[in-house]
């Protein structure tokens, strides 16, 4: 008897406990789309800046995230991109990696009306299938239907130690007690948040990554998945 590989691939967890690391390897084993649903956040966040709205008007952002169709593709240059981000049609993909997006998409993915629009967009491109599907509320929000549910932990302090690492290596300045509070702090806003808190979903396989590399959480995953 043969196991169907999982067309749908919910992987949930705290920030920095290595979901795009994991997510992005999976999607390229399987020869699936690889889906941050970060990036659609990033994408509204582009569109009110570019269209002038104020960023702290929900109402207009809201109705802005429930009219405009978002895609995401996969990769369709080589250019260090892990996917395609689509506004109407339009491919601004690294539009939505800019300075003045970074300082802005936390406020907007707060939104409740945000978050219930882009869910149901999220929906809608994960169950085409064939994904692997990553952020905070997939396994238990957007797709509770998904074959394989992933909750990758990790402590606040090992997470904290990995972003610290990968800042040095990209030679920039980190101090480890900022970084590990600003951890702690998200932590806070995301499981305590109204809408979709994060949370593991009951059916769910939980791997705490304290103790495992990168490549031993991969190679565990994709064994889950054959």
């Amino acid at each position: 008897m043969t196991t169907a590989t999982p067309l749908i691939i919910a992987i949930d967890g705290p920030a920095a406990s290595g979901k795009s690391t994991l997510g992005l390897r999976l999607a390229h084993a399987l020869d699936y789309l690889f889906f941050d649903t970060g990036v659609m956040y990033r994408a509204v966040t582009w569109l009110t800046l570019e269209r002038g709205f104020d960023i702290d008007d929900e109402t207009a952002i809201t109705l802005l995230a429930e009219k405009t169709h978002i895609d995401v593709a996969p990769a369709s240059a080589p250019d260090g991109r892990a996917c395609d981000v689509l506004v109407e049609g339009q491919d601004i993909t690294w539009e939505t990696r800019l300075p003045d997006v970074d300082a802005s998409v936390s406020r907007v993915s707060a939104y409740r009306g945000v978050r219930s629009a882009l869910s149901r967009q999220q929906r809608r491109i994960g169950l085409r299938g064939k994904v692997v599907m990553v952020g905070r509320d997939i396994g238990t929000v957007v797709l509770p239907e998904a074959d394989l549910k992933i909750y990758l932990d990790a402590s606040a302090e090992q997470r904290a130690m990995r972003r610290y690492h990968e800042i040095l290596l990209r030679g920039g300045a980190a101090d480890y007690s900022e970084i590990l509070s600003k951890v702690i702090e998200r932590d806070r806003i995301d499981s305590t948040r109204d809408v979709a808190p994060l949370k593991a979903a009951d059916d769910a396989v939980i791997i705490d990554s304290d103790q495992m590399d990168a490549d031993a959480v991969f190679e565990k995953t994709l064994a889950l998945c054959r």
